[in-house]
């Protein structure tokens, strides 16, 4: 056999067995240079301290990413990447990965800024948020934002449905939501009951979704349910609060038995943004689309006259929270970028000025009428 057909049977096989897990013409074109060379695909399920599980067609290799050690952490091997393996030794080593199609980022909590990758390769990402505690509708923004930003397609479960028994009550809780989330789905889900999950089955058959919340927001008991058996260890949630200790410590990839491939995460206590002023302009659209009727178009929507995103704060059509989260997002995001990027800091020191300029003008004007 020719070493041509012998990396289109290899190819064919892969396709066929990697197909639960995501795999397509499009990944099998992008691999097939490193097919000819004898590598071996397959998609990273875990990382752990500088090694990685990976579903190849052959099943699980344990294999180490030292090749793959760039100085940047966003080019570092996450699950959900799709690797070329070496065929044989004592270790493996992950290659390459393969380009990203999408990838879910935040801000780490070091004060470098850097971004930290939790996934990648994903079509949705399910943010589930915990009826058992008092909504976070900022926190929910934030998740969004970073969503949005990553390229995929964002979900919110709200779990624990079933500690809302009220009907009407449970209803107000999902349209608050849905207004802090435009064009996002909002499902009220019960994972103790099996109330609501062929819904959300159905919504992330389609590809790869990664699991997104707080500890305690019933991430793992959502895994479970979805995959159709304890994969995920579950542990209880203080009544209190509704929070609870991190169940999973690492981010394991899962084949649901429906289709569609499940990323779970270990809860996420800082959400941080990284460079996501994509992500916040489409998690607050309808600021957006008022600003745009603003009579200045660099207006802060701070005092501006002819601002039409304060004149419908002031009409009722804007809740103030949204305005205020909007502005918070948008602060955070770009000392972000102006870390990194002295352009922006060059923009943010002249719109300083500006300001200042203005209301040092603005308060000459008002003692000009007082004199």
């Amino acid at each position: 056999m020719t070493s041509s057909s012998s990396a289109s049977s290899s190819s064919s096989a892969a396709l066929s067995a990697l197909a639960p897990y995501g795999w397509d013409q499009a990944w099998a074109d992008e691999f097939a240079p490193y097919d000819a060379e004898g590598l071996v695909a397959g998609r990273v399920i875990r990382v752990d301290r500088g090694q990685c599980d990976v579903i190849t067609a052959d099943g699980v290799m344990r294999a180490d990413t030292a090749f793959v050690t760039p100085h940047d952490p966003l080019r570092v091997v996450c699950t959900g990447d799709w690797v070329a393996v070496e065929p044989a030794g004592s270790p493996r080593y992950v290659r390459t990965y393969l380009p990203r199609r999408t990838a879910f980022v935040r801000s780490t909590s070091s004060k470098r800024s850097e971004g930290q990758i939790l996934a990648a390769n994903v079509d949705h990402a399910v943010v589930a948020v915990s009826l058992a505690a008092e909504l976070d509708l900022g926190r929910v923004e934030r998740f969004l934002a970073l969503a949005w930003e990553s390229g995929a397609q964002p979900v919110v479960v709200l779990s624990k449905a079933d500690l809302v028994p009220d009907g009407v009550t449970l209803a107000h809780l999902v349209q608050d939501v849905e207004t802090t989330a435009p064009g996002v789905p909002v499902l009220p889900v019960s994972a103790e009951l099996g109330e609501g999950l062929d819904v959300l089955a159905a919504v992330i058959s389609g590809g790869t979704s990664v699991l997104l919340g707080q500890s305690g927001a019933g991430k793992s008991t959502l895994a479970n349910a979805l995959a159709g058996e304890d994969v995920m260890e579950v542990q209880a949630t203080r009544d209190v609060d509704g929070k609870g200790r991190h169940t999973t410590t690492t981010r394991n990839l899962l084949a649901l038995p429906g289709g569609g491939v499940l990323i779970d995460t270990p809860g996420l206590r800082g959400v941080g943004l990284f460079d996501a002023g994509t992500g916040v302009g489409q998690v607050f659209s309808e600021i957006e689309e008022l600003a745009a009727e603003c009579r200045f178009h660099d207006c802060a929507h701070i005092a501006e006259p002819g601002c039409a995103v304060l004149a419908a704060v002031d009409s009722g059509e804007l809740p103030e929270r949204r305005l205020d989260s909007y502005r918070k997002l948008l602060r955070e995001n770009q000392r972000i970028v102006a870390k990194t990027d002295a352009r922006v800091r060059a923009e943010i020191r002249r719109d300083w000025k500006r300001k200042g300029a203005a209301g040092k003008a603005a308060m000459e004007a008002k003692r000009g009428r007082w004199m």
